[in-house]
């Protein structure tokens, strides 16, 4: 669990995310297969990654997954596995990269 502060963080954090996402993130995430509704967001994802780099200081995928399953699970009990977390994120990095 997280105390106030840092959850209204993570809650600023994740509604930046969903503004820009609605503005144009949306076209360079856009999912075009049968399996393009994930039970976590793109912009879940987005934001732990984000949340756990900035406020957080973990820096690794696998840093990064840890503080999220350990402290965010309630707030994304759609987590999931480190393996589909690791591959989403990589895939989110290959296109911001291009």
């Amino acid at each position: 669990m997280i105390n106030q502060s840092i959850a209204l963080k993570l809650i600023k954090i994740f509604s930046t995310i969903c503004d820009r996402f609605e503005k144009d993130l949306k076209y360079t995430c856009e999912r075009y297969s049968n399996n393009n509704k994930q039970d976590l967001t793109d912009q879940e994802i987005i934001t732990i990654y984000l949340f756990a780099v900035l406020e957080e200081q973990r820096f690794s995928i696998k840093q990064i997954y840890k503080y999220a399953f350990d402290y965010l699970l309630d707030w994304l009990p759609k987590l999931g596995s480190y393996t589909v977390f690791s591959n989403r994120l990589n895939k989110h990095n290959a296109k911001v990269s291009k």
